[in-house]
């Protein structure tokens, strides 16, 4: 009998099915897979005392074909006119896409879909094409009195897209997502707001080629979802990046916004900064649609220099001389690495199984060296910039790192190992879920003085569920503090167990 040092369960890899309750809630490609390493499901299996006879059936797979069956309850004549507007092709009413744009990729998304379980979806979906098929949609919709919700990437993880009371959906990512102009004189460029993250990468990678730029261009906003989030779904939600520490978030780059409203159009000016108030542009940023449809955006972007791309990584022997000199290093005045992101001892653990340090001769180097199992605290980035400051910073970062004790892992390559797959892990999710086991997430911002309260709390309030992993990393980090993220996987079943 296998045991769970050598077990590997039996995976799902057949492309996921068209049509599907699982296509809709399954993360990214539907080809495309990250399975679980031999590790990590042995600490799984570990924790919630499960044997490979556990993995022997799947759960709730969600690969039911949905029903075209939930009725339409606008009137032929408002659907008349929403197509006279963007003409019929660009007009849906099956019951698919009418989901697919609300319901977005939180746990509790995919734990009804893959039940069946279908609520709160518009009547009408439309795929506007210009700024004035928004005006007379929104326009249409406020005589009507019809409710009016914006879908980008669908990528949202607090149910805002939910059509609670019917109506209508624009999706924005299906035409609306295109280069507007590119300033490199003003180092910005302005987009339509259904354009993707990866779309929008490429382009400023491509500045010469495409705009016959001088030089290459990054926007430097790479949040969890960036594959399949677009540029007007950060910006309705204040959304941050994992480089936000050196780039900033995204109101840090956004320099104007076009809006439609029932009102009309508010469209702010394009300046760096204003000593007038209130700003228009941070009141209307986070708002997720509730003051208007974002169509526009103008950001400022930065030079693109991979060559000067700098990796670091150290081990702590504690989470409290890990922070102590994280917040160092944030208040040190020498400038900010990119990715900062340090972990704390339970996270610590489970990512040296994820990427494969466990058993390694860093590994073996650590145990020497008395690095204690749920102690030790792995911190990990990389700085960016001119060739000149980012070696600089990486530089002072090594030296207070050293100066704190900690191992340097830095030749070992794990933060380029957490980079390569940086945007794969949630794939893992589904594989998971098969077979109960859930994966979720829980983040504030905290500042240095309360970080140890909050951390400790939250794990508390976590493990009084028995039988739970809950890791804990800082990342988008400031000299005043940080964002405490949580990670927490559990043996839940059941949407009432997961809401309790």
């Amino acid at each position: 009998m296998a045991t769970s040092a050598s077990f590997t369960p039996q995976w799902y890899e057949e492309e996921t099915p068209d049509g599907s309750y699982r296509s809709l809630f399954k993360w990214g490609d539907p080809k495309e897979f990250k399975h679980p390493n031999r590790r990590l499901v042995k600490l799984i299996m570990e924790t919630f005392g499960m044997t490979p006879a556990d993995f022997t059936a799947r759960q709730k797979m969600g690969l039911e074909t949905v029903p075209d069956d939930i009725p339409v309850t606008l009137t032929p004549d408002q659907i008349a006119a929403l197509q006279a507007i963007v003409g019929g092709e660009h007009l849906a009413t099956d019951t698919y896409t009418r989901i697919k744009v609300s319901y977005g990729a939180g746990m509790i998304d995919a734990l009804r879909l893959r039940r069946g379980c279908v609520e709160n979806l518009p009547d009408v979906v439309v795929t506007p094409r210009s700024k004035t098929e928004i005006e007379a949609i929104v326009r249409f919709c406020d005589e009507q009195r019809l409710p009016l919700y914006v879908f980008g990437g669908g990528s949202s993880v607090t149910r805002g897209m939910e059509a609670v009371k019917g109506g209508v959906t624009l999706d924005m990512s299906a035409h609306m997502n295109h280069v507007v102009r590119f300033n490199e004189v003003d180092q910005t460029i302005t987009v339509e707001a259904g354009m993707w993250g990866p779309q929008l990468e490429q382009a400023l990678n491509r500045a010469p080629e495409l705009f016959g730029a001088s030089h290459r261009y990054t926007c430097g906003h790479f949040p969890q979802s960036f594959e399949y989030s677009s540029v007007g779904g950060w910006v309705v939600t204040r959304g941050a990046g994992q480089n936000s520490t050196y780039y900033g978030k995204i109101e840090d780059m956004v320099i104007a916004q076009e809006y439609i409203t029932p009102v009309g159009t508010l469209k702010t000016a394009e300046h760096p900064r204003a000593a007038t108030g209130p700003d228009m542009d941070q009141v209307m940023m986070g708002g997720e649609g509730a003051f208007g449809v974002l169509a526009e955006v103008t950001l400022r972007v930065f030079r693109w220099m991979p060559e000067n791309h700098r990796h670091f990584a150290y081990m702590f022997r504690n989470w409290e001389s890990a922070q102590r000199t994280a917040r160092a290093v944030m208040q040190g005045e020498f400038g900010f690495p990119s990715v900062f992101r340090l972990s704390d001892p339970e996270e610590t653990d489970v990512a040296m199984r994820l990427y494969g340090i466990e058993g390694t001769p860093a590994d073996s180097i650590l145990k020497t060296l008395g690095y204690q199992p749920m102690q030790k605290c792995l911190l990990l980035g990389f700085t960016e910039g001119e060739r000149g400051f980012s070696r600089h910073v990486d530089r002072q970062i090594r030296r207070l790192c050293r100066a704190a004790g900690a191992f340097d892992l830095s030749p070992f390559r794990v933060a380029q190992a957490w980079e390569k797959s940086r945007f794969r892990d949630p794939y893992m999710r589904e594989d998971l879920q098969d077979y109960g086991i859930l994966i979720d997430t829980l983040e504030c911002g905290v500042t240095w003085s309360q970080m140890p309260e909050v951390h400790a709390r939250v794990r508390q309030v976590v493990k009084n569920r028995p039988g739970t992993i809950c890791m804990t990393h800082i990342s988008h980090v400031y000299p005043q503090g940080g964002n405490l993220y949580f990670i927490f996987i559990a043996r839940i079943d059941t949407i009432r167990e997961y809401l309790d």
